[in-house]
């Protein structure tokens, strides 16, 4: 299979500079429960690919991770709990274990059952009936792992936010000339995002980061009503009005139905699986899905070298985007060339997963 090559990558065998953290992001192929349960009697981790993840995990040493396609049943956390006990605090071929004492999962729209035939098979109980694709709930889910506390109180979820409250929404609903997908009592309920959108707070050396999570659906698995490339350009759509604030922001309410956009001065940084190319999407909507990111005013997008790179067989879809302020002292995409010894870690989705890990070193300084 082929692979990404490595733009800019280093080993770091402790943790990250001092006046640095390492941020990073990394869709771990469906981390199961039922993976993450196969330990032997002393409770060591043995499933091939979650070792192979982790060992990973362990070479970069990210102090801040979000792992996509995780379960988390009703935003239970316990599958990420097993994991880092089971493969992350143990040593994977001498490695340094790792470990993360906070921990945040919350509940996704995944498998949550719509009660609708959403996918119009003439069913209403499959995979693409839920509120988001899955085969039960919690399945595709997310976890943030933290060396540094989590500000719990302050954190904002939009996992309802309706998608017909965005503005100018592209939901297929058969109105201003969309097509005819969803009926209309469909899409009074059809949440926007396919998992959940988070605003996770994190202080660090006196200043707040904002983790701002998703995972949106991929665009593709539709018809030529595009139902799943107009939610992915709308979820991403969601962060870009979020970060530019007043009036393009006055829409978004958070889970406690609190009006919410992200602080001007705010420092941020956006990660994720987006499911978004910026060259080989279409761009139907006026501009690929992600440019809507890559070209904001608030982000460093030419962070980090990243911008040929690929973080799976189909392209650039993983990213950490640092708000402007942030000094960014390293980057890269974990990529060991064909010719490396630990290729082996990357060969294929057995082995770890089909994404590679991305990650960013922001200084915690004036840029």
């Amino acid at each position: 299979m082929k692979r990404c090559v490595l733009l800019a990558f280093f080993f770091a065998t402790t943790s990250v500079f001092a006046e640095s953290v390492r941020v990073a992001t990394y869709n771990i192929w469906e981390l199961t429960e039922q993976k993450v349960l196969q330990v032997d009697d002393k409770g060591i981790g043995t499933n091939r690919q979650l070792k192979g993840a982790a060992e990973i995990i362990q070479r970069v040493r990210p102090d801040i991770l979000l792992i996509n396609e995780i379960d988390v049943g009703n935003g239970d956390a316990t599958t990420a709990q097993r994991f880092c006990k089971a493969y992350l605090s143990v040593s994977q071929n001498g490695q340094a274990p790792i470990e993360y004492q906070h921990i945040f999962v919350d509940e996704v729209n995944t498998g949550s059952p719509s009660g609708f035939d959403l996918d119009n098979d003439g069913k209403s109980n499959g995979p693409g009936d839920a509120w988001g694709y899955g085969k039960y709930v919690g399945q595709y889910g997310m976890a943030v792992l933290s060396r540094y506390p989590i500000d719990r109180k302050s954190i904002r979820t939009f996992r309802h936010l309706e998608w017909r409250d965005m503005p100018g929404a592209l939901i297929p609903d058969g109105t201003n000339g969309k097509p005819e997908w969803y009926s209309e009592e469909e899409a009074k309920q059809m949440p926007l995002s396919s998992k959940s959108h988070w605003d996770i707070p994190i202080t660090i050396e006196g200043i707040t980061l904002h983790l701002l999570c998703s995972h949106p659906t991929p665009p593709v698995f539709d018809g030529t009503e595009d139902r799943n490339g107009r939610r992915n350009f709308d979820e991403i759509r969601l962060w870009k009005d979020y970060i530019t604030g007043g009036k393009q922001g006055e829409y978004i309410k958070d889970d406690q139905s609190e009006q919410s956009k992200l602080s001007p001065t705010a420092s941020f940084i956006i990660l994720g699986d987006l499911n978004a190319d910026p060259t080989k999407d279409p761009a139907p909507y006026g501009q690929p899905a992600i440019e809507q990111l890559l070209s904001h005013e608030r982000i460093k997008a030419n962070t980090p070298k990243l911008a040929k790179d690929k973080t799976c067989d189909f392209g650039r879809i993983d990213y950490v985007l640092p708000s402007i302020d942030f000094a960014v002292k390293e980057s890269g995409v974990y990529a060991p060339r064909k010719n490396d010894e630990l290729h082996r870690l990357i060969n294929d989705r057995n082995t770890s997963s089909d994404h590679l890990l991305v990650w960013v070193d922001i200084i915690f300084t004036q840029a």
